[in-house]
């Protein structure tokens, strides 16, 4: 006859080995996403705030992104060219404003811009496959002109690779 004990350290073991091989085969079996090395951007929604105004304060404008090696975003202190202050990949979120005029969207330049800085996203892997939500909030013009307006952008990754760009469908301020 086995005794408890026996049979208890036999299936402990037994217990054992399974799990480690489990735990050892099942990252091999998972399936790891692949991008393309050029980001890919995609519109998501654009949010608007207002306040007792009958014009939004506040839009709210929400991309998602992929990128197959990784390399968006930029440190802080990353400001050697083609990164530096003047260069045209200072920033790596490029947004262009348009407005709604006589039937025609025009581009507006806004000063400040609405251009940012994504920061580095890949810590740790700087060649692993990556994909997220950027949410980016943009001050809106509380008494505009013209009450509709439209954006554009893009991205860059650190190997200047350009995505493609996407745009928000035609956005009104005014609360009806």
């Amino acid at each position: 006859m086995i005794s408890f004990r026996y049979w208890y350290v036999r299936s402990w073991i037994f217990s054992s080995i399974v799990l480690i091989c489990w735990m050892t085969l099942l990252p091999s079996c998972m399936k790891k996403e692949k991008f393309p090395d050029v980001p890919q951007i995609a519109f998501e929604n654009f949010t608007l705030e207002f306040d007792s105004n009958i014009y939004a304060q506040r839009g709210y404008l929400t991309i998602s992104f992929k990128d197959g090696d990784g390399d968006i975003g930029l440190h802080p202190d990353q400001k050697d060219p083609p990164f530096d202050t003047g260069g045209i990949y200072y920033y790596n979120y490029i947004i262009d404003y348009f407005e709604m005029q006589n039937g025609q969207f025009v581009k507006i330049e806004l000063d400040p811009s609405y251009n940012a800085r994504i920061p580095h996203l890949t810590a740790n892997d700087e060649s692993r496959a990556i994909k997220g939500i950027i949410v980016d909030t943009l001050p809106l013009n509380p008494v505009p002109v013209f009450d509709t307006i439209k954006l554009k952008f893009f991205i860059y990754d650190r190997a200047l690779n350009k995505s493609n760009v996407d745009s928000t469908p035609p956005i009104i301020l005014r609360r009806r």
